[in-house]
């Protein structure tokens, strides 16, 4: 929730009412344990900082005399501190959104869905993967829809079908 009180959309909300009619338990409860957020993906820089400075004192290790080895220890820890720097982009579309936009992709009006964050390739791209129900009673179809978490575009889509 944000400062006033509205849905920022980066954590989960269960209205109390709805938590109190399925008699949801205690300990899933986000009313009772408190708000849910989805980890900051940006804290990888967090850990690229702290590569930066291993590899600095690595090469300073290197530059007094201590061994070629040191200068290999170096390379290799630089190496994972681009990489983390590369991978710790901020995230531009939180579950909410992804959830909207998953229910735009489809063809059929979404009843149920659930949205996962994962994380797709090399650089480690965050991905929202949707499970969308149709609104129907029970759900006539079902889908996947991949939203891509930084730019907010549709990656991928599968529907199909419930055959009883």
């Amino acid at each position: 929730m944000s400062a006033d009180g509205r849905n920022d959309g980066r954590g989960i909300q269960i209205p109390a009412d709805v938590a109190a009619a399925v008699n949801l338990p205690e300990d899933l409860d986000a009313n009772t344990l408190g708000e849910f957020t989805i980890p900051d993906i940006t804290q990888r820089r967090s850990a690229g900082y702290v590569y930066v400075v291993a590899a600095a004192l690595a090469a300073g290790g290197a530059l007094a005399g201590l061994g070629f080895g040191y200068w290999i220890a170096a390379g290799v820890l630089a190496a994972i501190a681009v990489y983390h720097m590369a991978s710790g982009k901020e995230l531009h579309v939180y579950e909410d959104e992804a959830l909207d936009l998953a229910n735009r992709a489809t063809d059929f009006a979404v009843g149920h869905a659930s949205a996962v964050l994962g994380f797709d390739g090399l650089l480690a791209r965050p991905i929202w993967n949707v499970l969308v129900f149709s609104a129907d009673d029970p759900p006539s179809q079902r889908g996947l829809v991949r939203v891509d978490a930084r730019a907010g575009s549709i990656i991928e889509q599968y529907v199909e079908p419930i055959v009883e």
